[in-house]
């Protein structure tokens, strides 16, 4: 044992020494730096070889290799910090304040210190069941980088798509399951409790999310516990291969890999080994105070985080707080700044543990906060379930459904962001207008007060952000922020999980507005003006080229914000083809190649069936192309036929074909008209009260090539019965006795809208008017990528505004509209037709420009249900197929 190191001498700097190298050390060190190193110097020791990395995101880099280093690095090269990487602290001698490290060698080194941080974090836990040596964790990078390695080793060793078995239904077992199935594995979910995340979620939400996470394609088994990891050879030797996992039922579940994910524990190791020590020494019965575990392991720890032993602080998952540990960022980070801060000086002290958690499962959002469980006596719980849509949202209040108390939301978690600064406080409505998925629409808008924690992970409070807009005493002799990237500078508020930023950008624009000052609408960076000025200035002057517009009134190059925004403007203008004259470096990939692009890199084939009519002859020619080119075909909720598998070089032919027959593009790759629905009208059904699917035809045909802000969707209904479910349309027409009634404003999607009655009983001719009209004003007035739902409600009048502009013609403009639409219907030309007719358009359409008739082998597709789809990564590295690398696709690119 190396030689006891005396303390530092009077007046030197204080030495403080943090054992631990995850998050928590990393916001401990960056607090120090914050409030001044003067007086201290802090050495981080790390047993890992990496810099501190965000273990949160630790999904990520099963995929890919990406850097999840936290922070800025260079602030391991501040003077008065040290990070020494590759050591393991073994010992603390708290008598002659010695932190002793071993190397990777086996040698001993010691770290004197003044105070001392322990952040050593936690374990993944360990099952004690026969094989349980053939399991691995996924709790470091190292454990990650493992995974991957042998998730594509097993497939190409077994020529298959692999099963992985995930032991464990919480956050880290999901996470860990879903990042196998990216890897092209079949991730299989083995969890004892009856439901999935059962410490956050309650039984309706965990099956709520256990119908969502099955239909992503896991296998899910629940309410049983693992008794064995099976191996092939019988008594688990080494050398044995992993068949499956043997369960307490004995049903035995196959699986070539199996990762346990059933939680953590603190690695308190470290103290206690001390603790132990300390029972049969003399100090213990001399009264001198002593480290304490806490009832499941960690560090007992007081409000200032102090442990029993004096200069010795305790911060995040081995931190034990009124006789829990938890493994979450928000308290680990508020740890380490009240440390720092009584460091300094400061008295704050822990409020306890804020257990709030969101995140997004292989797409589908799960949130949970406060008394989520509803334990609280008397508590109140308001709950909408839809078990079809695999929805669920439970608020939880007080007895009186005033105070709220904590909430849960599966499936839809939009309400989350507005809820969750309000814990413990009044709320501002009746709780059920906050459930959002039982059709109340967007979360009432709230005025947070100054307290009110808006950035849990941070622990920043709404009133700090209002400081740092208005007068910014958070940085001090700096200007007033004025961008969300200078609040997140300037106070940290949504610079870690980011799930407050839409939150910080509301209050931000209030705080704005408040104080006089414009908030910007600018289009992007290189365009001072909105999307409504540019459509105006466009068209006031008549400019054709994006170029002409950039001199005029922007600035740089452009990017794939103003490109796409402004091609679409000139097609909305001047029905040009959309790839000439210099447009077809603005589109988005699927306006550049007329067609979606799947996630192959094969295209899709729409073509247009005008409110669903389809000739026998028709069909006939979809069927022999598709079994021409082999391509899938699916009948879509629009009423049309998707072909999908398209090669690149086969578009042009393929659509030679169908327009040949007659037919057209559907143009189902653009922000434009896609599909009119419609029921079979008064033309066949009894009920039917006018003859809807000619409507639908007519409106097809008219609006068909209109280019706009987002996508266009149209429904008409015969009768009341709504079969063509209009009002859930941009558009719906729905007849009636003596006309047609008019509905706009409603859409389908992730934040669903029903259409609102605009005018009733309207005949043909004044129908078609008042649509035109509609289209039209959306289009010269909303934002990019804005549906007519959202726009209609963020117009001052909503509804009542666009009853009055396109009904009463309140601004004058009714012809101005009317004619530009006019314009569009006689200059529409099929832009697949127009393809065809100039051989230099046909040049886009080539897999390799350097051999213009070569096909792309790199696409593999496989049959299921007498069709193909897709290759899985594992089923192409069985049929010995490359992994193909495509080009980034925009972020704008339409998703079929």
């Amino acid at each position: 044992m190396p030689t006891p190191i005396e303390p530092g001498p009077a007046g030197a700097p204080r030495r403080v020494v943090v054992v631990g190298g995850g998050p928590a050390a990393h916001r401990f060190v960056d607090a120090m730096a914050a409030r001044g190193l003067e007086g201290f110097e802090v050495t981080a020791l790390t047993e890992e070889a990496h810099l501190p990395y965000d273990r949160v995101a630790l999904s990520k880099a099963l995929l890919a290799d990406v850097d999840l280093t936290l922070g800025d690095a260079s602030m391991w090269d501040t003077p008065g910090v040290e990070l020494r990487t590759g050591a393991k602290a073994v010992r603390v001698d708290t008598e002659s304040r010695v932190v002793y490290t071993e190397d990777a060698r086996g040698q001993l080194h010691g770290h004197p210190y003044d105070e001392l941080v322990l952040a050593t974090g936690s374990n993944a836990a360990r099952l004690p069941i026969r094989g349980a040596d053939k399991s691995h964790v996924y709790r470091t990078l190292d454990d990650v980088w493992f995974l991957r390695r042998e998730i594509r080793r097993l497939a190409d060793e077994l020529g298959r798509q692999p099963v992985v078995a995930v032991i464990g239904g919480g956050l880290l077992g999901l996470e860990a399951a879903a990042g196998a199935q990216d890897l092209g594995a079949k991730a299989v979910v083995i969890n004892g409790a009856p439901w999935l995340m059962n410490t956050q979620l309650d039984e309706g939400a965990g099956q709520a999310l256990g119908r969502l996470i099955e239909a992503k394609g896991f296998d899910v088994h629940g309410g049983v516990f693992p008794s064995e990891v099976v191996v092939e050879s019988a008594d688990g030797a080494d050398g044995g291969k992993v068949t499956g996992v043997l369960m307490a039922d004995e049903r035995v579940i196959p699986a070539d890999l199996v990762i346990v994910a059933i939680g953590v524990r603190p690695r308190d190791e470290l103290i206690r080994a001390t603790v132990e020590a300390a029972t049969t020494d003399e100090a213990t019965a001399s009264g001198k105070p002593t480290f304490e575990l806490g009832p499941r392991g960690g560090v007992v720890i007081d409000d200032a985080c102090r442990t029993g032993v004096e200069r010795v602080w305790a911060i995040g998952e081995v931190a034990s707080f009124s006789g829990m540990c938890l493994g979450l960022v928000a308290p680990a980070n508020t740890m380490a700044e009240i440390v720092a801060d009584r460091l300094h000086g400061g008295k704050a002290t822990f409020p306890g543990f804020d257990t709030a958690t969101k995140l997004k499962l292989s797409g589908v959002d799960v949130a949970s906060f406060g008394d989520a469980l509803a334990k609280e006596p008397g508590a109140l719980e308001i709950v909408y379930a839809d078990p079809a849509r695999g929805v669920y949202q439970k608020i939880v209040t007080t007895d009186d459904a005033t105070t709220l108390l904590g909430g849960i939301f599966v499936g839809d978690a939009a309400p989350y962001q507005s809820l969750r600064p309000l814990l413990g406080r009044e709320l501002p409505a009746e709780p059920g207008a906050f459930l959002s998925a039982a059709g109340g629409g967007e979360a009432p808008e709230t005025e947070l007060p100054d307290d009110a924690i808006l950035c849990s992970c941070n622990n920043v409070a709404a009133g700090t952000l209002r400081d740092a807009v208005n007068a910014c005493g958070t940085c001090e002799g700096k200007e007033p922020v004025r961008d969300v990237a200078g609040l997140k500078a300037c106070t940290r508020a949504g610079t870690q999980c980011g799930s407050c930023v839409p939150m910080i950008k509301k209050l931000l624009e209030k705080e704005l507005q408040k104080s006089g000052v414009t908030v910007s609408k600018a289009l992007c960076e290189h365009f001072e003006l909105s999307r409504q000025e540019l459509f105006d200035a466009i068209r006031v002057l008549q400019l054709t080229s994006f170029e002409d517009i950039l001199d005029r009134y922007g600035r740089g190059a452009g990017c794939d914000i103003c490109k796409p925004t402004i091609a679409s403007i000139l097609a909305s203008q001047h029905s040009a083809y959309v790839l000439d004259g210099g447009r077809g470096t603005l589109q988005d990939t699927n306006d550049r190649a007329l067609a979606n692009m799947q996630k192959d890199g094969t295209y899709s084939v729409v073509p247009r069936i005008p409110g669903g009519e389809i000739t026998p002859e028709k069909l006939g020619v979809i069927a022999a192309v598709a079994q021409k080119y082999g391509l899938y075909t699916k009948i879509t909720g629009g009423q049309r036929i998707d072909l999908f598998g398209a090669r690149l070089e086969q578009l042009p032919e393929i659509w030679k074909e169908l327009i040949d027959a007659g037919m057209e593009s559907g143009q189902a790759y653009g922000k434009s008209l896609r599909t009119v629905k419609s029921c079979v009208g008064s033309t066949w059904c009894r009920y039917g009260q006018q003859d809807s699917v000619g409507m639908a035809i007519q409106l097809e045909l008219r609006y068909r090539g209109l280019r706009s802000p987002h996508k266009l969707k149209l429904g008409v209904s015969g009768c009341a019965r709504e079969c063509a479910e209009a009002r859930g349309k941009d558009v719906g027409v729905i007849a009636t006795a003596d006309g047609w009634n008019l509905y706009v404003g409603g859409n389908g999607g992730a934040t669903p809208a029903h259409a609102q009655l605009l005018a009733k009983d309207l005949d043909d001719e004044t129908l078609i008017k008042y649509i035109d009209r509609y289209f039209m004003y959306y289009i010269r007035t909303a934002d990019r990528l804005q549906r007519t739902a959202r726009w209609q409600e963020e117009l001052d009048g909503g509804l009542e505004h666009v009853r009055q502009v396109v009904v009463e013609d309140s601004l004058g403009i009714a012809a101005d509209l009317e004619e530009a639409m006019a314009r569009h219907v006689e200059s529409y030309e099929d832009e697949w037709a127009a393809t065809l007719k100039d051989p230099e358009r046909l040049r886009r359409f080539r897999s390799f420009v350097n051999a213009p008739d070569a096909a792309d082998d790199s696409i593999v597709h496989v049959a299921e249900r007498d069709q193909i789809r897709p290759a899985t990564p594992a089923e192409r590295v069985a049929l010995g197929a490359t992994i193909p690398v495509r080009a980034a696709i925009s972020p704008q690119a339409e998703e079929v």
